[in-house]
């Protein structure tokens, strides 16, 4: 699955390391009416935007170094599991696309069905529960090839993100969803082990 980069990317300045880089790769934050710092992982909340560098010591220095009170030119609230409130939401905008997926016919489920829909070359995404037993997993890697294979989630997660039992294997038609996925798994794995390859493989790029 691959596309190509637009000719322009927005960029935003990362309060922490002062580096500007594809909006993509940030987290977006406002100040609520009640002064407190909200992360606005979808980037539509209305205010101005305070943007951090989707990596976990990157809000810890902003929360730690007042940076959002800089950034903000105002003294606001910044709450104290704003990190582990960020990681939740990353991850939560993850399984929401996977359900959209479902709901939009684009996704399947089943091992062999998985297998079925990338030897047919219709898949554009794998995912393979974190828990999946390893003989399953690298079989359907084989198939996949260098389709972005996304293993950041358990079981339990992905059961419950599409309202069904004992989930393991899902693979995900090409479309807007897919890549969406992609790129917001990016971001989740930059921000909870600071690369954003983990969890996400393949040499498939999913950029807007």
């Amino acid at each position: 699955m691959h596309r190509v980069e637009p000719s322009h990317t927005p960029t935003r300045r990362c309060l922490a390391s002062g580096a500007s880089l594809p909006q993509r790769e940030l987290v977006r934050f406002i100040v609520g009416p009640d002064s407190q710092i909200v992360p606005d992982i979808a980037g539509k909340l209305p205010g101005r935007g305070l943007w951090v560098t989707a990596r976990r010591k990157d809000v810890e220095m902003a929360c730690d170094q007042n940076l959002f009170s800089r950034a903000a030119r105002a003294q606001v609230i910044v709450p104290d599991d704003l990190c582990d409130l960020v990681g939740k939401l990353l991850r939560r905008n993850c399984l929401g696309l996977i359900g959209l997926s479902r709901k939009a016919g684009e996704l399947i489920t089943g091992f062999e069905k998985v297998k079925s829909c990338l030897g047919a070359g219709q898949a554009a995404v794998l995912i393979c529960a974190a828990d999946a037993g390893s003989d399953g997993r690298e079989k359907l890697f084989r198939f996949a090839k260098d389709l972005p294979k996304i293993q950041a989630f358990s079981s339990a997660e992905l059961s419950a993100a599409l309202g069904r039992e004992n989930v393991v294997h899902i693979a995900l038609k090409d479309g807007g969803l897919a890549h969406r996925l992609v790129k917001e798994a990016r971001r989740l794995a930059s921000f909870e082990y600071e690369y954003e390859t983990a969890g996400v493989s393949g040499d498939g790029q999913a950029q807007n």
